[in-house]
């Protein structure tokens, strides 16, 4: 198997930390830089997270990590003010379980620029980049309208957020979306333009691939630093909303990526909402069928027709990212 090479951008965040545990470890995924934006915590938060489960994951024997640019990236949406959700993931924004300060240093380059630089050289090497936002989009808005030329680097995006029917931070909209409408609405918009694939991994799958609390805290009691932060991670979450089980959340639309078969799809226009008074950051998914509902539409169809998530294999992703914060640290 040829490693796919991804860039996942992030809010580090319980989800996200379960996330970028898979893609630093699967054998599947060349994890080729990750960039930090605020959203579950502030921006600097979130560097320190990321920073440190990417250290957890070489301390257990995986891939090196030190040579994966981690970069600081916007530190609040384009027009909203910072609404972090510490109710969610704690005060640190990853448990609060307590783990030392990261020793190293984030990249210097701003997180559009490490984008930039990265996906013009994949474009350069023939080899383009999955791009994977697992948080509010507003680097990767940045990045398409300063530099739409790095769009020639990407081979995808798959990112998590919105739905095609239920919310969670409000009855209509999902959090990376509802946090930074205008950068979502700005990607899909740049996708459009750019010719860039994109596939929404949506809470209308995000809470079906599960660990069991026992899972979780046989995991936590491991020789492994990643399995015992695997984990933590989710015996937070079941604790928290006390629950025998947890979504891994983030680290699904990682699964989709390695294992895309696991993921059924269809594809939809798609906007997003941006002014409504209840609605405000909802994915619009236009499903009709009827070629004359949409004649008599005056505002058009959506010019982002997006791969949308409907069903996942639940079981199959779970196993999969087990396997990977299972594996016994090496001698």
């Amino acid at each position: 198997m040829v490693p796919v090479p991804v860039v996942l951008d992030v809010d580090t965040g319980v989800d996200d930390a379960c996330a970028l545990l898979l893609a630093a470890r699967h054998p599947g995924l060349d994890l080729q830089a990750v960039t930090c934006v605020a959203g579950n915590a502030d921006v600097d938060q979130v560097v320190a997270n990321t920073l440190t489960v990417l250290r957890t994951a070489e301390q257990a024997g995986g891939p090196p990590t030190a040579h994966i640019p981690v970069a600081r990236g916007a530190q609040r949406p384009l027009l909203e003010r910072p609404r972090p959700a510490r109710h969610v993931h704690g005060e640190d924004g990853m448990a609060d379980l307590g783990l030392a300060a990261p020793a190293t240093a984030p990249d210097p380059r701003h997180a559009v620029e490490l984008l930039r630089d990265v996906l013009l050289a994949a474009a350069a090497a023939s080899r383009p980049i999955t791009l994977v936002p697992l948080a509010p989009m507003t680097n990767v808005a940045l990045l398409l309208r300063t530099y739409p030329r790095a769009a020639a680097g990407l081979s995808r995006i798959v990112f998590m957020g919105g739905s095609a029917g239920i919310g969670n931070v409000t009855a209509a909209a999902e959090f990376n979306v509802w946090h930074d409408p205008e950068a979502a609405a700005v990607v899909l918009a740049a996708a459009a333009e750019l010719a860039v694939p994109v596939t929404m991994y949506g809470l209308d799958v995000f809470y079906d691939v599960r660990v069991s609390r026992s899972r979780a805290e046989a995991l936590a009691a491991s020789a492994s630093p990643v399995a015992r932060l695997a984990g933590g991670l989710v015996a937070f979450q079941c604790e928290r909303f006390e629950a025998d089980d947890a979504t891994i959340g983030d680290a699904g639309a990682v699964c989709a990526v390695v294992d895309p078969g696991g993921l059924t799809t269809r594809r939809n226009p798609v906007r997003v909402e941006l002014s409504g008074e209840f609605t405000r950051g909802r994915t619009v998914v236009d499903t009709r069928p009827d070629a004359l509902d949409l004649e008599r539409d005056s505002r058009g169809v959506a010019p982002c027709s997006v791969d949308v998530a409907t069903a996942v294999d639940g079981e199959r992703y779970a196993r999969l990212w087990l396997g990977a914060v299972s594996q016994p640290p090496t001698a």
